[in-house]
């Protein structure tokens, strides 16, 4: 039954290897084939970020300048989805929007980090001379840049977004808990239209050498992620902006604006992924849902690819026997936007009555309409989630 505190997804900014926009996206999906970056990160491959009209959604080339890339992803895929929601130019909206972002750390000046790896062992006093470095070499604006909180000022800068804004770190688990809280706001009467969202930029050496130094980076030859398992498993990194506008009911009828989808509910928890503690999480958090109709429904999975938690998070769906997609086959895995771009083609497929085709030869067709989809969220190493998403 409606209610005019439902949370509905009303916008979508998502840009990735598959395109600017969910619709280039849609259309890419339908005819999917694997877009890599295999010669510039070799052996790892890499999804790398479409090629982006800037001016589109970052008119001034001062704001662009003054950006690292994972702020530009975000903050172009933030107008997207503003542009989705028809509240461009809105200003009494824009002026009381909440803003809740995903972000990780900014990006490393990698001559100073040669320079420093490479002098570090011969010193006399390493200790000294690396803390003379560190105030030395790293410029205060350059840290500045860093700051994930940055990426939400630059968006109210561009995009005149300038209600409450939160910046949530935490990798996969922070996209997440992003949109549940910005659902339980609006639920609770706090605010009626929500802008969440994140952005990870891949092609970066030092996020692929901290993966790799935690042993969960994938290796050529492509693979699906179920498909890749034969193989060891591993993450495939993927470049991506996905922003979500989640609007109350109630703001949406007053708008007149058409919603994708409803979040019917989302659920998040972490383990210590000891031995069944993440399924456990799973079956938990869907025992919590709202009931749906499993011949309507398929899953959405943002499983990164890692071994472990994807062998663990594939026996479970396996239990739930429901059609499954995985969107890191698609566009790699993204950290903190991973969530938000399922919750995205989960709305999406929703809105289209449509599951869009197999992504890996392990993942079954679904003929039936689609009227509701289950989102999982299983973190690379820590954190659970959950959401349903249905027909508005």
């Amino acid at each position: 039954m409606a209610d005019d505190r439902d949370a509905l997804i009303t916008g979508i900014g998502l840009i990735s290897c598959l395109g600017s926009g969910i619709e280039a996206t849609w259309e890419s999906l339908a005819s999917f084939s694997p877009v890599l970056d295999l010669e510039s990160f070799a052996p790892f491959p890499v999804h790398p970020m479409a090629p982006l009209e800037l001016d589109k959604q970052i008119p001034k080339r001062g704001d662009q300048r003054q950006m690292e890339a994972w702020q530009r992803i975000g903050v172009f895929a933030a107008g997207l989805a503003l542009d989705a929601a028809q509240l461009k130019g809105n200003t009494d909206l824009l002026g009381r929007m909440d803003m809740i972002v995903a972000a990780g750390g900014g990006e490393r000046d990698y001559a100073v980090d040669a320079a420093i790896l490479s002098g570090y062992g011969k010193q006399e006093n390493p200790g000294g001379w690396l803390n003379e470095r560190l105030l030395s070499d790293l410029r205060p604006t350059l840290f500045l840049a860093q700051l994930s909180n940055l990426l939400a000022g630059n968006i109210s800068i561009v995009h005149g977004v300038t209600g409450s804004s939160r910046t949530f770190m935490g990798e996969e688990p922070a996209g997440a808990d992003a949109v549940r809280i910005a659902c339980a706001r609006i639920a609770a009467g706090q605010g009626d239209v929500v802008l969440v969202g994140g952005s990870y930029n891949a092609q970066r050496p030092d996020v692929l050498l901290q993966c790799e130094l935690g042993g969960t980076l994938g290796r050529a030859p492509f693979a699906g992620v179920w498909s890749r398992q034969k193989a060891g498993g591993g993450m495939f990194m993927g470049s991506v902006g996905c922003f979500l506008v989640i609007e109350s009911r109630a703001s949406a009828v007053a708008r007149g604006v058409a919603p994708y989808a409803r979040i019917a509910a989302v659920k998040t928890d972490r383990c210590r992924r000891d031995a069944g503690q993440a399924t456990a999480n799973a079956q938990a958090q869907l025992a919590a849902l709202p009931a749906f109709d499993a011949a309507n429904t398929a899953v959405i999975s943002s499983a990164s690819g890692v071994a472990a938690p994807t062998q663990e998070e594939a026996a479970w769906l396996a239990t739930l026997g429901l059609p499954v997609r995985s969107t890191a086959t698609a566009i790699g895995h993204s950290m903190e936007p991973a969530f938000l771009a399922s919750m995205a083609l989960a709305a999406a497929s929703v809105r289209q009555g449509t599951l869009f085709p197999a992504l890996d030869p392990a993942e079954a067709p679904m003929t039936a309409p689609l009227r509701s989809a289950l989102v999982t969220g299983w973190g690379h190493w820590r954190g659970e989630s959950l959401a349903l998403v249905t027909a508005a």
